[in-house]
Formats: C-alpha cells, structure tokens, sequence
C-alpha cells in the first residue's frame, strides 16, 4: 500500500496528478490483468500512440505508482512495466490516524549502516561529496566514513543491515523491504544479468534477476561530481514476506512466510542482499541511497502488526 499525508504535500500532488488523467488511470488498470506490459503493448491495448504511452508511463513511474526495467529485445532493450501498489490511502488529518491506527511501523536505514558484509572487487563507496573509499579493498569498508555512503557496489558477497524490531503489537502479518539497484558491471551495461538476493533473519526470501547496470540516463540524484561513464540510476524493487509466502513487486518468489522468519527470537530484524556462491548470473550489485539514482529513499522496512 502506498501511505500518502497531507504533511508530505509535495508526494501527495505528483500523485494526484499521476491519477488525473483517463489514459494513466488507464495505464493502472491495465496492469492489473497482467503482471507487466511493455510499452507497445499498452499503446496496443488503449489504443494510443507509443510517444502518448511512454510520457504517461514516465509520469506514472516519476510518482512511484509503476516500475519499469529494460529487457533484452531483438533491437536493444525494451522497457517492461509492473505497478508497483495495490493500494493508494491518503491520511488528510494525521492525528486521528494515530489516534485510531497505528499498525504500521516504517524505518528507513542509510545504505551506509551496514554492520556485517562478506565482499569481493570490484567494490566501492560514494558518497555526496565523492568516493570515500579506495576502490576494490574490501578491507575499506571497515573505514568509519563508510557510513555516509549513498552509492555502495561490489561483484560477489552481501552485506546486512539490521533493523530495530519495533512492533507493540502481539504478531507481525507481514514485512516489506524496499529499495533502489541494479547490476555491478564496468563503467555501466544496461544488458548485465545478476542474481540478486534477499534473506530477513538468514532465511532467504528471494532471488530478483536484475537485467543490467543501467546508464541510459542519469540519475536524477546524482552528484555533479559522479562520472558520466558510471552507473547512473537501479530500480525501484520491493521484497514482501506475509503469513503465506514471499513476493518481489508483488510476484511470488518463494514459500518463506512470517513464522519461518522467527522475529521475535532477536531484538533486531536482519536484512541481508547479495549474490549468491552458486549464482547463474553473478553480475554483482550497486545499492543506491538517497543522494544517488532515481529515488529519495535508502532502504525501508515496512512492518505490519496486529
């Protein structure tokens, strides 16, 4: 579900535009007969030309209500949309939601508070102000200044986050972690396959193909310092474990469910991402934060508790 307040005006408003017009509304219903359309097929189906179809879709993607990501074509890449919720609620007065709900906890962790990781070259850290770290040491990331990363890559390995386990309630129906990332290649290939995957509390959760390391535009958080020949921006995926099963962007991915998860054995929740051993496609990985890629966010948990 997507949260919106009238204490965030600026999201609520390019949300509200993204749903003001009969095409994109169109554009969401459309995706909801199917798991993902590319462009031509939503032009297709609603009768509208290609140009029409990609500017609303940029639209619907700039407000965070779709996802797309480039697939392999016969002729270059094809981009390929997925709606992202299934729900809108807008919160007009945020005190009466408190007052009569609160189920929902939200944390978000800077990609740059990891506290474990077992990594391999190429890696790296940037940050606002440039890179923080010699490249390709993994030993660097022990460093202190780490922890301002906004852009952290590496080929092989994970890294773990640990999130607080804050939830009064008696059961936890369910968890999502969401974030921004793509592939790990040189300079940039926006065809570079990896296998990227998720484990909460060391269960694994999920494995997401990401098809490349994308530079087809840059990033809209990017630095000026970043270079031009780098990775410039992931997408936006979204990892989901209920009471049944696991998802990313809301497609099953595995039989993992809360209870196999055992929160409440530990005051912390870890969230772990990297590339598996055994990996077919072991394309490494960048993690974006706020100040790098397409979205303002790092990483978010979102909890729901009776």
């Amino acid at each position: 579900m997507l949260e919106l307040s009238i204490n965030d005006p600026v999201r609520l408003v390019k949300v509200a535009h993204a749903l003001s017009t009969h095409t994109r509304v169109g554009i969401i219903q459309l995706l909801l007969t199917r798991s993902s359309f590319n462009i031509f097929e939503i032009a297709e189906k609603l009768s509208i030309p290609v140009s029409t179809a990609a500017n609303n879709v940029k639209v619907l993607e700039d407000a965070q209500l779709i996802v797309s990501e480039l697939q392999p074509a016969s002729r270059g890449a094809m981009k390929v949309c997925r709606r992202n919720f299934d729900d809108v609620h807008i919160t007009l007065n945020p005190s009466v939601r408190e007052h009569y709900r609160g189920k929902i906890v939200e944390i978000e962790m800077p990609i740059g508070h990891f506290v474990n990781f077992d990594i391999e070259p190429t890696c790296g850290i940037a940050g606002a102000e440039g890179l923080l770290i010699l490249e390709d040491d993994p030993v660097q990331f022990y460093l202190p200044q780490s922890r301002d990363a906004e852009l952290i890559w590496f080929r092989q390995g994970w890294v773990e986050f640990r999130f607080p386990r804050q939830h009064p309630g008696t059961y936890v129906r369910s968890l999502e972690f969401s974030l921004e990332l793509c592939s790990e290649a040189p300079n940039y290939s926006n065809d570079w396959p990896s296998d990227i995957t998720v484990w909460v509390n060391d269960v694994e959760v999920g494995t997401w193909l990401s098809p490349g390391d994308f530079g087809d535009h840059p990033g809209k958080l990017n630095p000026s310092w970043w270079y031009e020949t780098g990775t410039q921006h992931g997408l936006l995926k979204t990892w989901s474990i209920d009471m049944n099963r696991s998802t990313i962007d809301k497609e099953n991915c595995s039989d993992t469910n809360i209870d196999s998860l055992k929160l409440e054995e530990k005051p912390y929740i870890s969230f772990k991402i990297g590339i598996k051993p055994d990996a077919k496609h072991q394309g490494g990985i960048n993690l974006f934060g706020k100040g790098f890629g397409d979205y303002p966010q790092a990483i978010m948990m979102r909890l729901e508790y009776d």
